[in-house]
């Protein structure tokens, strides 16, 4: 036993005298003591500045506008409840679409044809329905229009309107808000749409020029910005000799006005006729006097 503890005690003296032990020991113990130091420093540093982000925390300008916006991003929907239903029957005529799809865009009324700046949406079953909001508004005028039937527009922001026509029922009036996929009344006919049986006719129009509603439903109302000088474009470049539907209520004005004219000239021969007569009786008159 002693020779044993003779020989560990002999090695470990032999370790102590080596010149790289106390050194390493030295070093060991000081790197030790920098990771506690720096871990302990990093863990008091950090937990109080999340607690001090999270009390003081201020929002800035932007983050409070950002909501707005947001709200403002509304999605364009088809006028009706029902969407999955909803069946256009008579498109928008965009010059610069194919044959057929400009053919379906005609509408013929009093014998002759007129460019569709809307569309015409019924069901499948061709039943009634209600008409909705397409987008959150104020009214800007209700009003029964002897051939486009009862007629709803409203104003939205960004200088867009909706407009919503052959209404058999109307349930709103000017100057109400309404948001989107408010009722605004229910589908019915009219004299101008008659081929399309029951049905709402729908406009979209960005600073006052018609644009195609079937391109921008489902799509945010940012997206008609770039769409307004296209549509003008296509306008201005793409002539063509049928009327619209706007001159169609124009020309049926103008026939009541022409029909109230030839009464008016049918009337007038009539009384030139007494005129002529009342002179010759006074002529008559006069003759008999000087030959007396």
């Amino acid at each position: 036993m002693n020779e044993e503890n003779k020989a560990s005690k002999n090695k470990w003296s032999r370790i102590f005298k080596k010149k790289w032990f106390f050194p390493a020991v030295y070093l060991t113990i000081a790197a030790v003591l920098l990771s506690v130091v720096v871990w302990y420093q990093n863990t008091e540093n950090q937990v109080p500045d999340a607690q001090e982000d999270q009390e003081n925390y201020v929002p800035t300008p932007n983050d409070e506008e950002a909501e707005p916006v947001l709200e403002q991003q509304e999605i364009i929907q088809m006028p009706l409840a029902d969407q999955g239903q909803a069946e256009i029957v008579t498109k928008f005529y965009d010059y610069n679409a194919e044959q057929e799809d400009q053919e379906n865009a005609l509408v013929l009324y009093n014998n002759r044809y007129y460019q569709s700046t809307g569309v015409d949406i019924a069901t499948a079953e061709g039943e009634a329905f209600e008409v909705v909001a397409a987008l959150t508004g104020t009214i800007d005028e209700v009003k029964e229009d002897p051939l486009l039937g009862n007629v709803v527009v409203i104003s939205h922001e960004n200088d867009v309107k909706t407009y919503y026509a052959s209404l058999e029922e109307v349930s709103v009036k000017a100057g109400a808000e309404v948001k989107q996929g408010e009722k605004l009344g229910t589908a019915g006919k009219n004299l101008f749409g008659q081929a399309s049986g029951t049905h709402v006719y729908f406009e979209l129009r960005k600073e006052d020029k018609h644009v195609n509603p079937e391109d921008f439903f489902n799509q945010p109302v940012s997206s008609l910005e770039s769409a307004t000088e296209e549509a003008v474009d296509s306008t201005e470049s793409d002539e063509t000799t049928e009327p619209s539907e706007d001159e169609a209520v124009e020309d049926e004005a103008s026939e009541e006005n022409a029909d109230e004219k030839d009464k008016t000239e049918e009337d007038a021969p009539v009384d030139e006729e007494e005129d002529d007569a009342s002179n010759e009786e006074t002529n008559d008159e006069t003759e008999s006097s000087e030959s007396a």
